[in-house]
């Protein structure tokens, strides 16, 4: 049992170990045991399903904290609460691509869950790339920041403007190269149906299945956004991974609790720009005032308090609004 006090990442085996038990527990639970019937999820349900990841993650952190000391466990909740924030720029997209292709409650839960289970792998090939990149060239992690502002200030430009998914240049290419069919088939991805021209029996790809691709390929282009956010957070694979994965293990609930009030959430856009701006701020203000490194306690507290503004800020403005008018 040697093995399992060995280090992988910097941490010892039966830490990932243990944390990644815990994942396939909470998938398992979801799927097989509470999800096991194809079903709406309610407004209820979703609520406390958003509650119970939301408590894991933060209880996961508390663990953090008392093994790992107190700078972890606040580099940890910054990095949750930063990536739990992002996703909610994600949910946007999501709601747009299920709406457009026209995918009822019903299905969704699979979608999500796969979509899920793709972001759990990508995630930490793209981390365990960007750890190796920091650890051979610390001076990756200025072009991580100076990626962030950037992307920050584009968020802000771009603000307001609509996107015609009907254009996406994926989406295009893959009805071009596969076949798709038309209507829904329950929740399949793909079905077996006689071909219009031949006659013969050919295998179709369903909206679902389109739904679920861009759903995952919106989540890597995401991801180039929040890998650089953590990283300049804190450079532990650990932190990072985890806090990401219990952020986004979250995302199918918080999507089904969000979903319909999306637009009162409008103006958080804004939040999440000025956010990225900060986070990729932080290590060029170190660097003239002097620091090591950015105090982790007053990271956390200006990304509580830039979040909590942009929330505020969001059901003001919408407060009289009707939900479909309500974005900028």
């Amino acid at each position: 049992m040697d093995f399992l006090t060995q280090d992988v990442l910097t941490k010892p085996v039966w830490m990932w170990a243990t944390f990644l038990t815990l994942v396939i527990v909470l998938l398992a639970l979801d799927l097989g045991v509470l999800h096991k019937k194809h079903r709406e999820i309610g407004m209820r349900e979703s609520l406390l399903m958003s509650l119970g990841y939301l408590t894991l993650g933060v209880g996961f952190g508390g663990w953090v904290w008392f093994s790992l000391g107190q700078q972890a466990g606040i580099e940890y909740l910054t990095g949750f609460v930063v990536e739990k924030s992002l996703a909610i720029d994600n949910i946007f997209v999501i709601a747009m691509i299920f709406t457009y292709f026209a995918i009822p409650r019903l299905y969704q839960h699979r979608v999500l869950f796969w979509g899920i289970l793709g972001v759990i792998v990508l995630r930490a090939v793209m981390i365990a790339g960007g750890a190796a990149l920091v650890s051979g060239f610390p001076w990756v992690l200025y072009l991580f920041a100076l990626f962030l502002v950037a992307t920050g200030v584009k968020m802000i430009a771009m603000s307001g403007k609509t996107h015609d998914l009907a254009a996406n240049p994926l989406l295009r290419f893959l009805k071009k190269r596969l076949r798709v069919t038309e209507q829904l088939h329950g929740e399949r991805f793909f079905v077996r149906l006689p071909h219009p021209k031949t006659g013969r029996v050919a295998t179709f790809a369903t909206p679902v299945f389109l739904a679920l691709v861009l759903i995952e390929v919106a989540d890597v282009i995401f991801a180039v956004d929040s890998v650089p956010a953590i990283f300049a957070i804190t450079t532990d694979p650990y932190i990072i991974y985890t806090s990401n994965i219990f952020a986004i293990l979250g995302l199918r609930a918080l999507y089904f609790a969000l979903a319909a009030i999306l637009p009162r959430f409008a103006y958080l856009k804004y939040a999440l720009a000025l956010l990225l701006i900060f986070i990729g701020s932080k290590i060029f203000i170190s660097d003239l005032l002097g620091w090591e490194k950015f105090p982790a306690d007053l990271s956390l507290g200006i990304t509580f308090a830039i979040l909590a503004g942009g929330i505020l800020w969001s059901v003001w403005r919408t407060r009289s609004t009707p939900p479909d008018a309500a974005a900028p």
